[in-house]
């Protein structure tokens, strides 16, 4: 969890105004100013002017002018800034930087903000008494001189009254300056302890034992994971097993904020705290009650002991709850089996692989049309304003929370050693790619995958075209796959304007295209239906006199036994129109064909960029 989750755009701003001189003398400064580049917080112009300066003081000047008219130019990118310098990456290089982003955190900036603003407040206080005081002074001057004629005309006045202060001067003693005391922040009878601090009303810095995270106080009362480290969130008993207290199964006790237990501040009612355990066990036992369910360990299982003798009552569900729980059931018992779920974020949208999901940062669990993505790499990547992976993620009309809550999806534990959560150098570089051929659907065989450079596919060697050799893919060079050379190679073919003149080219000259064509044709072909020999079926030979199916095409293809593009394009259609002659009476299967068809001669068309008038 971010710092900058808890905080108010002014509040960014007014924190950004008073760092712009630190950040602006920070040493070797040229990896922060690339960043500030590639996040269009300035110009290649500006850039290169400020990175060909020599002198220190120049580039410090060029830095502080550069972030100045950030703050006056683009105020509301302030929050995209801070995400944008508290990057990992360029953390680790400034200091500085670590040292703001300490502060964003433990909410310093704003102890010295409000310092600040009750010294200028007390001193505008002080200017006022100041004026007032020097009128009153002049007001007593000019009482006293009124006095001393009075005196003169009227000698037997008796000295008690003389001696006797007039009522200008009683008012000038009342109003007599006070002298100024600087006063604490806090309310009268509240304790300087920081659970009280105005900062931490959503959130506590946190310990146990050497870690450290922030606490959130909705998330801990609803009963949810609450603490955070950098991104990642934990129950308490997650908290206090990352920390190497796995023999103590007392959270309360082990997890303290600034040397108080969480237990104390619960019993203090500073901090609510849902029934963790209730919420665990019920998830288990309704939504999986089959054999072939994982079951709660007996380390979470004493640690939910214990837990559940600190609460004062047990959960009492309702009937209500009880017909929601038997639908969540039913919801999850049919995703239980999914492997595969279409998930969406803003305008991007993707496929969420079970497999490969672990956290939200670890597991690149998300393919794209482009890559593979974490969860958290997909939030940020449709819009970089979202702040909850879990809510803002759809899956298939309902929040991700949701599915993890269900346990149709499941947060790896915290020292997971699974390849998802652990990778090796191997791992990573395969986490990239598909785990099964982009072609025929099936997981990899051993020495008989490739994996695209360029893009997210793989393939067996024998479904890609034209087939992969081994000399190929071992001078260690990179290898593009047909449809990666396609798209790079696209506009250096001349165009074809009828549908007659591409069906008349020699196969030689359009065999990519081809190519191309029938890849797209066997992905989309996702069952297999029309990849292997039908003839194998009832009847099919004495209803079908020239059977023709997908592999026999790309075979023809591979071993070069097309003339034109036209003998390839006529075995294409034979497929289809076997296949509605055949299934007559089976309607699924004529809506595959159809289907099939119809993409087939939307590339065909696109490809050879062929007209619709000239189609029609």
């Amino acid at each position: 969890m971010e710092p900058m989750d808890w905080l108010q755009d002014n509040e960014l701003l007014q924190f950004f105004r008073r760092s712009k001189t630190a950040m602006s003398i920070m040493e070797n400064p040229q990896t922060f100013l690339r960043q500030l580049r590639d996040h269009e917080f300035l110009l290649d112009d500006t850039y290169q002017k400020v990175d060909r300066m020599q002198s220190i003081k120049n580039i410090r000047r060029g830095l502080y002018e550069i972030l100045d008219r950030l703050e006056r130019k683009q105020p509301q990118r302030i929050r995209v800034f801070w995400s944008c310098v508290f990057k990992d990456t360029i953390l680790n290089e400034y200091p500085t930087l670590r040292e703001l982003r300490n502060d964003l955190m433990n909410g310093t900036f704003q102890s010295d903000i409000k310092r600040s603003e009750r010294a200028e407040t007390e001193e505008a206080d002080e200017g006022k008494r100041k004026d007032v005081s020097e009128d009153e002074e002049e007001a007593e001057k000019q009482e006293s001189s009124v006095k001393k004629k009075r005196k003169l005309k009227n000698r037997d006045v008796c000295d008690e009254e003389e001696e006797q202060p007039g009522p200008s001067s009683r008012v000038t003693q009342r109003k007599r300056p006070e002298k100024i005391h600087f006063s604490s922040p806090l309310k009268k009878g509240e304790k300087n302890d920081i659970w009280n601090w105005e900062f931490y009303k959503s959130q506590l810095p946190v310990t146990c034992g050497e870690k450290e995270g922030i606490l959130s106080r909705k998330r801990l009362a609803d009963g949810d994971k609450c603490i955070a480290v950098g991104r990642q969130w934990f129950s308490p008993g997650e908290f206090e097993r990352f920390a190497g207290k796995d023999s103590s199964k007392n959270w309360k006790m082990t997890i303290k904020c600034s040397g108080t237990t969480l237990g104390k501040l619960i019993q203090a009612d500073h901090l609510k705290a849902g029934n963790y355990r209730a919420g665990w066990k019920k998830t288990k036992k309704t939504l999986f009650p089959t054999d072939d369910v994982n079951t709660v360990s007996e380390e979470e299982e004493d640690e939910d002991e214990d837990e559940d003798q600190d609460s004062s009552s047990s959960t009492n569900i309702s009937g209500t709850d009880e017909e929601g729980e038997r639908e969540e059931q039913i919801d999850a018992s049919h995703d239980s089996g999914r492997k595969v779920f279409k998930v969406t974020c803003g305008p991007l949208a993707g496929d969420l692989h079970k497999k490969r999901f672990a956290t939200e940062i670890l597991g690149k669990s998300i393919r794209t049309e482009a890559r593979w993505v974490t969860p958290r790499q997909f939030m940020l990547e449709a819009c970089p304003t979202y702040l909850s992976w879990k809510k803002d993620i759809e899956c298939e009309g309902k929040a991700l929370g949701d599915h993890i809550k269900a346990n149709i999806l499941r947060i790896h534990k915290v020292r997971c050693d699974c390849k998802q959560c652990k990778p090796g150098s191997k791992d990573l570089e395969d986490e990239k790619n598909d785990d099964e051929c982009f072609i025929c659907k099936t997981e990899e065989e051993e020495d008989e995958f490739v994996m695209c450079d360029t893009c997210p596919r793989s393939f067996h060697k024998k479904c890609h075209l034209p087939h992969v050799e081994d000399n190929i893919i071992g001078d260690g060079s990179q290898w593009m796959c047909t449809f990666c050379v396609y798209k790079a190679n696209e506009n250096l073919y001349p165009n074809e304007s009828e549908r007659e003149a591409a069906l008349s080219r020699t196969i030689s000259q359009r065999l990519l295209h081809c190519q191309y064509l029938l890849l797209c044709l066997r992905s989309a072909d996702k069952d297999q239906i029309f990849a292997s020999n039908p003839c194998g079926l009832e009847r099919y030979s004495s209803v079908i006199k020239k059977p023709m199916w997908l592999e026999n095409v790309a075979g023809k293809l591979q071993k070069k036994l097309y003339q034109t593009v036209g003998e390839f394009v006529s075995d294409v259609q034979l497929i289809f129109s076997n296949s509605a002659s055949y299934n007559q009476g089976n309607a699924g299967y004529l809506a595959m064909g159809k289907g099939l068809k119809e993409l087939f001669d939307k590339e065909f068309n696109s490809v050879f960029n062929i007209s619709e008038q000239t189609v029609g």
